[in-house]
């Protein structure tokens, strides 16, 4: 369920308005079944001696889900503090909203507010608490902008990839990991610079012959090169099994390219 932000300077309310969201948003869904809404608040970490902003954001990563509402009580200073918890939102496929507390007064050991602006994908959207804090939270709004509204679409850097279904990126690690063994052991057999090294190896595509080594290299240059293109791997998936040894002759031209 969705992520709410609190944003303000010290002294705002955001403590008073995180449990005004709290009782607002907790109650039985449809169905019979109980929203949890947790509050991970910025004095409680400093208070357990883990403050500072990556707590927080670990904090945030752990509680969030699809079914539960996570507010985030803290100043929130930085927008590229409120990017970070607007991408976790986004990679757990959830709504989320920002809470602008006016008033507080500016404290020397936060950093500068840098207010939120509606326009950026990670401020929005966003609602601005009256500064009397008698006055309600407009909750019809709050709830219609996290319950009713669709979670913004992931990005290849934050979907959940085909590659890490099915054990296919171990089946991968295992492919680059023969291919570079081929590689030392043609070396080692005598393979000189310009010669052309025959691979066969379990998993690769027919299309892939071998690779022209152009100088001798060597296991951690290699190593390192295989690690990269695992990285890539991620980052870019496939539809599944099908396309190993497509990657396989992916990872020898990756290998050809920086050698």
């Amino acid at each position: 369920m969705p992520l709410i932000m609190l944003c303000g300077l010290p002294g705002s309310g955001k403590s008073r308005r995180a449990e005004e969201l709290r009782a607002a948003l907790s109650s039985k869904e449809k169905g019979g079944g109980e929203r949890q809404v947790f509050v991970v608040a910025e004095a409680e970490a400093a208070a357990a001696g883990s403050g500072g902003r990556a707590a927080l954001r670990a904090e945030a990563e752990r509680l969030l889900s699809r079914r539960d509402v996570v507010i985030i009580d803290a100043g929130n200073e930085l927008k590229s503090f409120r990017y970070e918890l607007y991408c976790l939102s986004k990679h757990v496929g959830t709504p989320h909203c920002l809470v602008l507390c006016p008033g507080g007064a500016p404290c020397s050991d936060r950093p500068p507010l840098e207010l939120p602006d509606s326009r950026n994908r990670w401020d929005w959207p966003l609602f601005t608490a009256p500064e009397d804090l008698t006055k309600l939270l407009p909750m019809p709004e709050i709830h219609a902008a996290l319950f009713e509204r669709l979670p913004p679409p992931a990005n290849k850097s934050t979907r959940s990839q085909p590659l890490q279904a099915a054990g296919f990126l171990h089946q991968l690690d295992r492919l680059t990991q023969d291919l570079v063994a081929a590689l030392m052991a043609a070396q080692r057999n005598g393979i000189q610079p310009g010669q052309f090294i025959p691979l066969a190896v379990d998993g690769l595509g027919q299309e892939s012959r071998g690779l022209l080594l152009r100088r001798p290299v060597g296991l951690p240059e290699l190593s390192r090169l295989r690690r990269q293109f695992l990285s890539y791997a991620k980052m870019h998936p496939g539809e599944g099994e099908e396309t190993l040894p497509q990657l396989g002759s992916m990872f020898l031209q990756y290998l050809s390219s920086n050698l």
